[in-house]
């Protein structure tokens, strides 16, 4: 699907322009493609505020080139009316672009994934220590339980039958008090 544009420096060119920007955020599919930059190199200067999607369009291409390039392919969109573009526009390699960031940005007070320092190890220690120490000084949890023993019948021996369930022992088993 090529799309053709005439005369993008004229008022006529960018109004048609606008209204075909008006429900799309780039000239063909869902991400910046080539054919954006054919468009955007083709626009002799940035477009008047007065066309709004051309330039919010012009924006956030101008944005891309200038951040990481755009690499998807297009689909094929014709400018009549202005210099011919050529494979030269190509974007910048995303690797040059973030060295360049880097070596741009020198601001070494914050280091949001750096290593820690020393101070920050020495702390660290010393919270596992402390957490160590907190975890020994703890007893193993006891538990209370309340065993409700329903004979058959009033003819039931319940002093057997106490012998009998008392007779159950198991390890850290400790038989409390009994209430008939």
């Amino acid at each position: 699907m090529a799309v053709t544009f005439h005369d993008l420096g004229s008022d006529a060119g960018l109004k048609k322009l606008d209204e075909y920007l008006l429900p799309r955020s780039y000239i063909s599919g869902y991400q910046a493609s080539k054919d954006d930059i054919i468009v955007h190199s083709s626009l002799p200067k940035p477009p008047s505020p007065q066309y709004v999607n051309v330039s919010r369009w012009y924006n956030h291409i101008d944005a891309l080139l200038r951040i990481s390039g755009v690499s998807a392919e297009g689909c094929g969109v014709v400018v009549e009316g202005s210099a011919p573009v050529t494979e030269a526009v190509a974007t910048p390699p995303v690797e040059d672009s973030k060295a360049a960031a880097a070596e741009e940005d020198d601001d070494d007070d914050v280091d949001l994934f750096g290593e820690e320092t020393e101070e920050e190890k020495k702390a660290a220690e010393e919270r596992a220590a402390a957490m160590k120490a907190k975890a020994k000084k703890k007893e193993s949890g006891k538990s209370s339980v309340l065993l409700d023993v329903k004979p058959w019948d009033d003819e039931t021996d319940m002093k057997k039958l106490e012998e009998a369930v008392r007779g159950v022992q198991m390890e850290g088993l400790l038989w409390g008090a009994c209430k008939f």
